[in-house]
């Protein structure tokens, strides 16, 4: 069934944009991008979206969906059963779709579960945006993530854990450079797992053709994950000039997550564990200078929100972009990170794009969020979402 968006302003997800375009879907693709008037003789289904802008629909890149963005959310998904953590993993998927989120990448869930809600809905058979997902963080002996991780210390065994992942059908291998916020115990400024620690575990990821992410806060961790060939550096808190230019020189990609840190700051007050807030608070200015740092200095930046930490909701992933404009981000820039930038470390190619060829994942909203991005960062400014050319209803979690 062919569908025609027409008179639409259309940001392409890289950087271009048309104005009075309208855009033909065919098979869950998009066929034909052109000018209003050469589609004059079309006849069949036409939606008039005049006034309005079409763009990309947006990937997050770092999202754990088993979590409901409690005030402490490994404490409350222990108490529930397989089941439970399935139903509601699909849930977030579900709401980070009705939100604009067409694609997502989780990074570090249950024991697998989640991996049957990526498979539902990458095959069609449950409504939901496309999926990349990690499996088991895995981490040193009182790592970050300790509690529910896949403990390896040594290079043999980061090794096995690695091989693990991927005999478990793992899409991405995501490993610990670093302390975290959301541990006890442990310091984020704090280097854990050694270079050549990571590099036997990027190594034997790239082997099997999986991309790697590294949660990496502190300078000395991010500079190990780095030289150790990893694709994306997650939060990058503690950057240094020095990290920058490594960066630049690899080609990481950072991945910000300025959602996870804000929602706590902004609800220090609703049970949120003391020691989230105490680390959340003193990092939070570092970090702001981090990202504004790298993306000054022409640095790779996906858009990724970290939902499911405390107070930061699944369908709320598009405030992201809000955040990142506040801080100093043009909102094009913003827009390519959840765009193009995105697809790219995800391994998408023919998704976060408005080009013949690629999947009619789409957003239209109303006005133009070049000029005011919250035409995309709320929800209300939201006219429709295409899931591979299929419109999405608002009412998908009521």
């Amino acid at each position: 069934m062919k569908a025609l968006y027409s008179g639409a302003r259309i940001f392409d997800g890289m950087g271009a944009t048309l104005e009075n375009h309208a855009v033909l879907i065919e098979n869950e693709r998009i066929q034909r991008i052109g000018p209003e008037k050469e589609f004059s003789d079309f006849d069949g289904n036409k939606i008039d979206i005049r006034g309005r802008t079409l763009l990309p629909g947006l990937i997050d890149c770092h999202v754990h969906l088993v979590y409901c963005a409690e005030a402490d959310p490994g404490t409350k998904v222990t108490k529930l059963h397989p089941g439970q953590i399935v139903m509601r993993a699909l849930t977030n998927a579900q709401k980070s779709l009705s939100g604009g989120t067409t694609s997502l990448r989780d990074l570090g869930g249950r024991d697998f579960l989640e991996f049957a809600v990526r498979d539902a809905c990458n095959s069609g058979e449950q409504l939901g945006p496309t999926i990349r997902a990690a499996g088991k963080i895995i981490c040193m002996t009182g790592g970050h993530g300790n509690q529910h991780g896949r403990i390896a210390d040594g290079l043999n065994e980061v090794l096995k854990a690695v091989r693990e992942q991927i005999h478990a059908g793992s899409d991405v291998i995501k490993l610990m450079a670093t302390g975290g916020v959301m541990t006890s115990g442990v310091d984020p400024e704090d280097a854990h797992y050694t270079e050549n620690e990571l590099r036997v575990g990027v190594e034997e990821g790239h082997r099997f053709h999986r991309t790697c992410a590294s949660h990496a806060q502190g300078s000395a961790g991010i500079l190990n994950a780095v030289r150790a060939g990893m694709d994306s550096i997650e939060h990058g808190i503690f950057m240094t000039e020095e990290c920058v230019e490594l960066m630049l020189s690899q080609g990481t990609y950072l991945v910000p997550t300025l959602s996870a840190l804000l929602n706590i700051i902004n609800n220090a007050d609703q049970g949120i564990p003391d020691y989230i807030v105490e680390k959340s608070l003193r990092i939070k200015e570092r970090h702001r200078e981090s990202v504004l740092m790298f993306h000054r200095a022409g640095g790779k930046i996906a858009m990724g929100t970290d939902a499911g930490t405390p107070f930061n909701l699944h369908g709320d992933n598009q405030k992201e972009l809000k955040y990142m404009v506040e801080l100093g981000i043009p909102e094009k820039d913003a827009l390519i990170s959840a765009n193009s930038n995105a697809a790219d470390l995800l391994g998408m190619p023919d998704r976060g794009r408005i080009m013949e060829g690629a999947y009619a994942d789409i957003l239209i909203v109303d006005g133009n969020p070049l000029e005011d991005i919250s035409m995309v960062s709320d929800p209300v400014n939201h006219h429709m979402v295409l899931k591979n050319g299929t419109p999405v209803s608002k009412n998908l979690n009521p």
